[in-house]
């Protein structure tokens, strides 16, 4: 009779099981992998009209067929196609990460392609060259969703790969590359490596700014379990690298190297915010230009405050999912810019904060209806094409759709934070799947609103 051996990580919490890969590991990601292949490939035929039939250089044409990319006019706007380097020749609206992505490919497309200043071909083949880039990035996220999602939940990645506000606005900007990172962050947080969570949430945060705002929610998790250590390892590894990849090029290129800073602190209320509609239906106080700032300034800390107070009063510690989630929509309501590629940021914390179907679904058509709105409105600013385009009331009605459904889900994940019971992801004994050092803790610091009991911490 053979001596059976047992598994060594039977009875492990979700969030202490050990980081390390085996073959036998990758099988059940294969068909999600094939999956956000195929998410990418829809992606680019998506694209087609503009990208096989001339649309990007057909004025209005673009919006029309519902195909605009940032990347292709950018490879003249930021005199790419003149040669200039990031930063150095040319200030970026960017930050590093995303110039040195520019870089790069700026290099490639001059060793596979040797186009002329306006030669339409040189912005064809610096946006075929991103957008590889950029499905790769798309495939690696898929994976390192599922990977969070755990086990018995990888099957919720498929709304990342597949999701229709994925395909619509997956090659808008470099967004995708932005959340590789953060969510490579946020899985080394669930398996315990702060330093390389911090490490990749700080090159997240050198690509898009958005990834700054989790911190919030790692923050208030930290105070209520009194787990400063890995926190702070976080927060230093961070910044450390931010300022590793910022600093030389602040020092050698301060004025291109500022621009990405300057502009986000001189643009107005854009296309996609709360804020447009009150400055472009005249509210009073709400839609006054010159209290922008600080209208979004206020409201959003107004948020976080009443989230971190949900974290600490809640009757049980909520997931970090969920807070994440909260605070990242919060930044998305009150910021004083949405551009239609945003929802890539929010998907993956959405599903992994709640997935359930039906809140996800009714997003999601709201996510296409603004995708729809906001081109054909733009026709309907171009001059001889108002006719072909939509009012500004209609386009504001897919405004408020989609921040509308936002709120809705907000408030299911506050329902289950509240009712920790109803909590699909924390049924069967499970806590915080994405927690790291958050699963299973003891709470160090709560606030007694109510004077209930609270929900004692799960053991398994």
């Amino acid at each position: 009779m053979t001596e059976s051996k047992a598994d060594p990580s039977a009875g492990q919490a979700p969030g202490s099981r050990p980081w390390t890969l085996r073959p036998a590991d990758l099988a059940p990601y294969v068909p999600l992998a094939l999956f956000a292949v195929l998410g990418a490939l829809l992606a680019y035929l998506w694209k087609s009209p503009c990208r096989f039939g001339g649309a990007w250089n057909d004025g209005s044409g673009q919006f029309l067929r519902f195909c605009y990319t940032d990347i292709y006019p950018l490879w003249w706007n930021e005199k790419l196609a003149d040669g200039a380097v990031p930063y150095f020749d040319h200030p970026v609206e960017y930050p590093v990460g995303i110039g040195f992505v520019m870089e790069v490919v700026r290099r490639i497309v001059g060793i596979v392609h040797t186009p002329s200043g306006a030669d339409p071909s040189g912005g064809v083949a610096f946006y075929d060259i991103t957008v590889l880039l950029m499905a790769i990035c798309l495939l690696v996220g898929v994976l390192l969703m599922a990977a969070l999602a755990g086990p018995g939940r990888r099957t919720d990645a498929l709304w990342y790969a597949l999701a229709p506000g994925v395909i619509l606005t997956a090659y808008i900007n470099w967004d995708l590359l932005c959340n590789a990172l953060t969510l490579g962050g946020l899985l080394a947080w669930s398996r315990r490596r702060p330093l390389i969570a911090g490490a990749l949430l700080g090159l997240a945060v050198s690509t898009k700014f958005y990834p700054l705002v989790l911190f919030g929610a790692l923050f208030v998790l930290t105070l209520r379990t009194g787990a400063w250590r890995p926190f702070l390892q976080s927060v230093a590894a961070a910044l450390g690298v931010w300022l590793l990849v910022n600093v030389p090029i602040a020092v050698t290129a301060f004025d291109g190297w500022k621009r990405f800073y300057a502009f986000s602190d001189e643009r107005p209320a854009d296309w996609g915010s709360l804020w447009y509609f009150f400055q472009g239906k005249g509210w009073p106080i709400l839609g006054n230009a010159d209290l922008l700032d600080t209208l979004g300034i206020v409201s959003l800390g107004a948020l976080c405050l009443a989230i971190a107070v949900l974290g600490l009063a809640a009757p049980r510690r909520p997931r970090l999912a969920q807070l994440c989630f909260l605070v990242l929509a919060s930044f998305m309501l009150t910021n004083k810019v949405w551009s239609p590629q945003y929802v890539l940021w929010l998907v993956p914390l959405a599903v992994l904060a709640r997935p359930n179907w039906k809140p996800l679904a009714l997003w999601q058509a709201a996510e296409i209806w603004y995708f729809l709105a906001i081109w054909l409105y733009l026709v309907a600013l171009t001059p001889g094409q108002e006719a072909l385009g939509i009012s500004a009331d209609t386009y504001f009605t897919a405004v408020w759709a989609r921040a509308l459904t936002i709120v809705i889900m907000m408030a299911f994940v506050v329902r289950d934070i509240l009712r920790p019971d109803k909590d699909v992801i924390r049924q069967g004994g499970v806590d915080d799947p994405q927690g790291g050092v958050f699963d299973q803790a003891e709470d160090r610091f709560v606030l007694d609103l109510t004077g209930r009991t609270a929900y004692p911490p799960v053991r398994v």
